[in-house]
């Protein structure tokens, strides 16, 4: 529903973070946590706020997925695993990246990224969630922080380089290779070395983590095997077993780990047999021709009861071809079936809308957001509902809360700006164009911005006054960033 997504792909930013899936080594039982040894170099906060701007730099470079029915559900299973895991200092925040690849990342300050060409080759929920809870498992062990201090104390200029060499791969992975080589002083085989222990510690904890929070420990070496099958033979590997290969040591460790746990046997999970069509409709590469081939095929091979899924992504490819009576006709009785289901809300108000059944989708919204007030999802699909409908203000209240709680979140900030824009209030548009360059490190348009709004703004208003206290906030917030981007 909502795009602000570039196309850029990068394997050296995950290589480099050592966030793949793990590479086990031999004789690897009985490893101690020493998650916290790197307090002596980076302490919790500043990682906190090296993530901060790592992100804004990603928002601006990198093609995240801003589909709001996506990112609730990988912040509900990460936050699901979080929640079971030993060690937690850091807030968490999950996000999708539009990336065909097989990999997955975490960057300082709990920030995990997850490519959507993973959901392609993920089978089971347990699958995907044993990607995530490894990354959360680096997270909490502060591996980049501890991989910084042992580099920085073989030279004390490493940790800065690195810092900066990270910076420069999200933003220009180019230019952040080749800095990398000129400014670390570091041997491949030690980076490698260093790598695998943080790998197998990671994995240990990884597995923990999985069967506390329910799912099927056994998932992860599973999904190793399938891997080494799938590019037994060939040339071309996917960016996670190019930073570290998958020899057999590695997959016989980890089923070895995964058996000290109870076998779990899950039913197949709705809202993530539901995510991955919704990306593979949308998000894995695919043409909607090959789309609706690849939903085709699924149906003859998967049970009936996964039927329902995989008709919902063929009704968003409907959609998205203008075939609105196809996708009703799919689309109609998953909604009667299950109609607090936020997938099929989400997919029924946009048919509702492109058919300018406002009053409709208006309604079906409203009482959903009875049983569930906080979901991301209802709230921005109800404020773009209002939008389309012309009822502006109401829209302007919705999104006036939903971008307070969630100041991060690109969707708000954009329809708030359509609503303005549609009034022709161009002091409201032009302040809030600033929070989305702010969102992006693009410190200086949005002080334009702003000063512009207050500009616009009546003399002595309460508007003024809110525009100018936000322009003392936003240069606070630069020279922060900046002297943090000087320190490497």
């Amino acid at each position: 529903m909502f795009q602000f997504a570039k196309a850029p792909t990068y394997l050296l930013l995950s290589a480099l973070l050592s966030t793949s899936l793990p590479a086990i080594a031999n004789n690897a039982s009985s490893l101690p946590d020493i998650g916290t040894t790197a307090a002596s170099t980076l302490t919790i906060d500043k990682e906190i706020e090296y993530g901060e701007m790592y992100m804004r730099i990603m928002r601006a470079s990198r093609p995240i997925i801003n589909d709001p029915v996506l990112s609730e559900y990988i912040q509900d299973l990460g936050h699901k695993l979080v929640a079971n895991a030993d060690g937690v200092k850091t807030p968490f925040d999950f996000f999708l990246i539009k990336n065909y690849e097989i990999n997955a990342f975490a960057l300082f300050g709990g920030n995990i990224g997850v490519h959507s060409g993973l959901f392609l080759h993920a089978k089971t929920e347990s699958e995907l969630a044993s990607v995530i809870a490894h990354e959360i498992a680096h997270v909490t062990q502060r591996h980049l922080a501890r991989t910084l201090e042992d580099q920085a104390k073989k030279n004390p200029a490493t940790m800065a380089a690195m810092l900066g060499s990270l910076l420069l791969v999200i933003a220009a992975p180019e230019a952040g290779i080749a800095a990398l080589h000129a400014t670390t002083a570091i041997s491949i085989q030690g980076m490698l070395n260093h790598t695998r222990s943080n790998e197998k510690e990671a994995d240990r904890i990884g597995i923990s983590t999985l069967a506390k929070a329910g799912f099927n420990p056994q998932a992860m070496p599973h999904f190793f095997e399938r891997l080494a099958e799938q590019y037994r033979y060939t040339t071309k590997l996917p960016p996670m077993l190019l930073s570290h290969p998958l020899p057999e040591s590695r997959i016989t460790d980890s089923r070895l780990r995964a058996n000290n746990y109870s076998v779990v046997r899950l039913p197949p999970s709705e809202h993530y047999l539901l995510a991955k069509s919704r990306m593979v409709a949308r998000y894995v590469g695919f043409s909607q021709t090959s789309a609706l081939n690849w939903f085709n095929t699924e149906l003859k091979k998967a049970p009936a009861n996964q039927h329902k899924e995989l008709n919902y992504g063929k009704s968003l490819v409907y959609i998205d071809k203008g075939q609105y009576a196809k996708a009703q006709q799919l689309l109609l009785p998953l909604l009667t079936a299950e109609p607090n289901n936020l997938f099929y809300i989400d997919a029924a108000t946009d048919l509702n809308l492109y058919k300018k059944q406002y009053d409709k989708a208006i309604t079906r919204l409203e009482n959903a957001l009875q049983y569930q007030p906080e979901s991301s999802v209802l709230q921005l699909n109800l404020a773009n509902a209002l939008l389309e409908a012309k009822r502006y203000q109401k829209s302007i209240n919705i999104l006036t809360r939903y971008s307070y709680q969630q100041p991060n979140d690109i969707n708000g900030w954009a329809l708030l700006a359509q609503n303005y824009a549609k009034q022709n209030k161009r002091d409201g548009e032009l302040a809030v164009m600033g929070e989305l360059a702010a969102l992006q490190a693009q410190w200086g348009l949005a002080i334009s911005n702003y000063t512009q709004a207050a500009q616009r703004a009546k003399l002595g208003s309460l508007d003024q006054a809110r525009y100018d206290a936000r322009l003392d906030q936003l240069r606070l917030q630069q020279a922060k960033f900046e002297a943090l981007r000087s320190s490497f």
